[in-house]
C-alpha cells in the first residue's frame, strides 16, 4: 500500500521524559531538566515544601524582585476574598532569596506531580528553569533550577498596589492552608533569620504595614490599658502586637 506523498507520515508522539513539569503554558522554557533535579521556592516552598528530597540549600536567582502581586482563592483565600502570594517581576539588578530542593531517582516525579498540582492547577503558576546561587561560600557553579512564576496572563493574577493595600487584604484572607498572615509572617522569618544580609524591602514594608494596621482592628473602647494580643498560628508562628488608647 503507497503513501499518499502529500501527506506527511504520521509518527506517534514520544512519551514525555520522566520528571518534566506539566504546566497550564506547557513545559518549563529554556534547557531540559537533568537528574537530579533542583526546584527553587521562594514563597511557601521554603517552610513547606510538601514533597520528599534529598538536599537542600539556601540561595538566591538573579534577575528577579519577589513580590505580593498573585492572588490566591484557595491556599491562602477564597472567591470571595482571595489572599495574597508572591510571584516574581523580572528585575535586571535584583535578586530573589529562598531555598533549593534536590530530588532524584523516584523523587523526581512525585515532587513534580504535586507541584503541578499546587502550584499550576491549583495557583495559576507557570514553569521556567533559573540559575540558583547557593548561599555556602564554598559553592562554585550556579545550579540550573526549576521555578513556579504567576505571570500577569494568568487569571488570578492582581498586580502591584502599595504595602497597605496588601497588607489589609492579607489580614482578612484565609484559605485550605491557613490564614494569610501566616504566609506574610513565615516569609519574613525565613529572610531575617536564613538571610539577614539580604535586603527585601517590599515584603518589609508589607509585613510592617500589617503590624501597624493590627491595633486598630482589634481596639475596643473597654481595652483602655496597654494588651498584648498575641496571634498564634499553625507551626508555631507568632506576633505580639501591643495597643494602646
Amino acid at each position: 500500500m503507497k503513501r499518499d506523498p502529500q501527506r506527511p507520515e504520521e509518527r506517534p508522539e514520544p512519551p514525555p521524559r520522566p520528571g518534566l513539569p506539566s504546566s497550564p503554558s506547557g513545559q518549563a522554557e529554556g534547557a531540559e531538566l537533568v537528574a537530579p533535579v533542583w526546584i527553587f521556592g521562594y514563597g511557601s516552598l521554603v517552610w513547606r515544601p510538601g514533597f520528599e528530597f534529598t538536599s537542600r540549600k539556601v540561595g538566591f536567582i538573579r534577575g528577579y524582585s519577589r513580590r505580593f502581586w498573585q492572588g490566591d482563592t484557595f491556599h491562602r483565600g477564597s472567591e470571595k476574598m482571595p489572599g495574597r502570594v508572591v510571584t516574581l517581576l523580572e528585575d535586571c539588578g535584583a535578586c530573589t532569596w529562598g531555598v533549593a530542593y534536590e530530588v532524584r531517582g523516584e523523587q523526581i516525579a512525585a515532587s513534580l506531580e504535586y507541584l503541578n498540582m499546587r502550584e499550576a492547577v491549583l495557583g495559576g503558576y507557570d514553569t521556567k528553569l533559573v540559575k540558583f546561587h547557593p548561599q555556602e561560600k564554598d559553592a562554585e557553579e550556579p545550579i540550573l533550577a526549576l521555578v513556579y512564576i504567576a505571570t500577569p496572563q494568568n487569571p488570578s493574577y492582581l498586580g502591584p498596589a502599595s504595602e497597605e493595600d496588601i497588607a489589609a487584604q492579607i489580614i482578612v484572607s484565609s484559605g485550605c492552608a491557613g490564614h494569610n498572615i501566616e504566609y506574610l509572617l513565615r516569609l519574613a522569618d525565613f529572610m531575617r533569620y536564613f538571610c539577614p544580609q539580604a535586603e527585601d524591602k517590599h515584603l518589609f514594608s508589607i509585613e510592617e504595614a500589617l503590624i501597624s494596621i493590627l491595633p486598630c482592628l482589634y481596639y475596643t473602647e473597654e481595652s483602655l490599658e496597654e494588651t498584648a494580643i498575641s496571634l498564634q498560628f499553625e507551626g508555631g508562628v507568632s506576633r505580639t502586637v501591643e495597643t494602646t488608647q
